[in-house]
């Protein structure tokens, strides 16, 4: 079984280039967004805790997050793998998935984390904002904020799948192909 987490800025292309992964490889995409929102419209127990936490502008706790995360797992029979995106964000939350994916005889295999110099991330969030209308990318104090958040809590999980030999370092600029190129060799050098 294949187990990316896939990380980089806000900008670095993640969206796309997870895209790319799930395709060539038959993985399953579990974004922790994307779950969070479907507990939550949902009215599932763990949504219904979830929404608790956010309605009080609180971070859902790591317990509830990762329950969720094994749910949604834990769906899907036989799969190819899994590509982590949005998640672990902590060094907390890195242990508990490995505890978990040890508990389905299953790893993370690799870390790709896509990296873009800030200069170039501002440059593509706000030319994202203008095309997607999100507020978030039409704001420079935002995006600048966005970016150090990334920075200083990735710092942590770089340091933590470095001492598994799990880290990959890929470049974030080029085309859309020349990168999901450099991802591909990463994954097909770990198999």
């Amino acid at each position: 079984m294949l187990n990316l987490v896939l990380f980089g800025p806000p900008g670095a292309g993640k969206g796309t280039q997870s895209e790319n992964l799930i395709n060539k490889y038959g993985l399953v995409h579990l974004s922790t967004g994307d779950i969070f929102r479907a507990n939550i419209k949902g009215e599932t127990e763990l949504g219904k805790l979830a929404k608790s936490f956010i309605d009080k502008g609180d971070l859902v706790p790591d317990e509830v997050t990762i329950k969720m995360l094994e749910s949604e797992v834990n769906k899907h029979e036989d799969p190819k793998g899994f590509i982590f995106d949005g998640f672990p964000r902590t060094s907390a939350q890195a242990k508990a998935l490995d505890a978990f994916l040890t508990s389905k005889n299953t790893q993370v295999n690799l870390m790709l984390a896509l990296e873009v110099e800030d200069e170039e991330l501002k440059k593509r969030l706000l030319e994202r904002g203008k095309v997607s209308g999100r507020s978030d990318d039409q704001d420079e104090t935002i995006i600048e904020n966005r970016i150090k958040e990334y920075n200083a809590k990735t710092a942590p999980l770089k340091e933590f799948y470095t001492a598994q030999n799990k880290f990959v370092s890929v470049n974030g600029i080029g085309s859309i192909e020349e990168i999901a190129g450099r991802l591909y060799a990463a994954v097909d050098a770990e198999q």
